[in-house]
């Protein structure tokens, strides 16, 4: 898979577009439930793709926790946030990364959320140690600092992309780090007028080496590849809803 293959995909469904409403719909309802059940997954919750579905439908499921009803609710929220911003057509900026994250860990950790870390943290299992507390700050001022003077000039999928591995290597949060890492990843995608993609649950041992790879050796190979292929995924369900192949 290239850059060049995944621009002619968009290109293909750029073509097809306006899509029918009823198509929107259900490419939406679909999206939201798989990117909230895998990307809260990644994150050791519990709740099956079905039982998300139900709590996104306003049901309780007996015998889970709460914290994991919220999560599902919130990471709901937090993409209505994301597609909210790409209609506005908002800069990125600080202040949209720390709602992103408020909504995140509302009613779980209303203390920490939007707040960027107080204490030094360690990423289980993860050779990459984050920065010390007090560079949090500065490191994050950084990052949009990047983003405004020089990221324009990546492929969209590249900058999305590498918006994630910097943002994760900082992790300016106490928790929710990943959640958020890969709602930029996927507004950043659809500012550019690709589908958003879900990183499936199956393949959180290649991401979570690939990820770690970039941040210990600056290789950020692997995680581009695996992007990639996550951003080819993410033009079936549009070809499958309008019956083409």
């Amino acid at each position: 898979m290239t850059l060049n293959e995944l621009d002619t995909l968009k290109a293909r469904l750029d073509a097809l577009r306006p899509l029918p409403q009823a198509a929107l719909r259900n490419l939406h309802e679909e999206l939201v439930l798989r990117w909230t059940y895998n990307s809260n997954a990644i994150e050791g919750n519990t709740l099956t793709l079905m039982e998300t579905k139900v709590v996104l439908e306003g049901i309780t499921v007996g015998g889970k926790l709460l914290r994991e009803h919220f999560e599902a609710i919130n990471h709901r929220d937090a993409i209505l946030y994301v597609e909210d911003v790409v209609w506005r057509e908002e800069p990125l900026s600080e202040w949209q990364i720390r709602n992103l994250h408020r909504l995140i860990l509302k009613q779980i950790d209303d203390d920490n959320a939007g707040s960027y870390r107080k204490l030094n943290v360690s990423i289980a299992g993860a050779r990459h140690v984050p920065p010390d507390m007090l560079l949090v700050p500065e490191q994050m001022a950084a990052l949009l600092h990047w983003y405004d003077h020089e990221a324009a000039a990546l492929h969209p999928v590249v900058r999305a992309a590498k918006l994630h591995v910097d943002f994760v290597r900082i992790h300016p949060f106490v928790d929710g780090n990943g959640r958020t890492a890969r709602l930029l990843l996927n507004l950043e995608l659809l500012k550019s007028g690709f589908p958003a993609i879900v990183l499936p649950v199956e393949r959180r041992l290649a991401y979570y080496l690939a990820l770690d790879k970039a941040h210990v050796e600056g290789d950020m190979d692997d995680f581009v590849a695996l992007i990639m292929e996550t951003v080819r995924d993410g033009f079936a369900p549009y070809w499958h809803v309008l019956g083409l192949r």
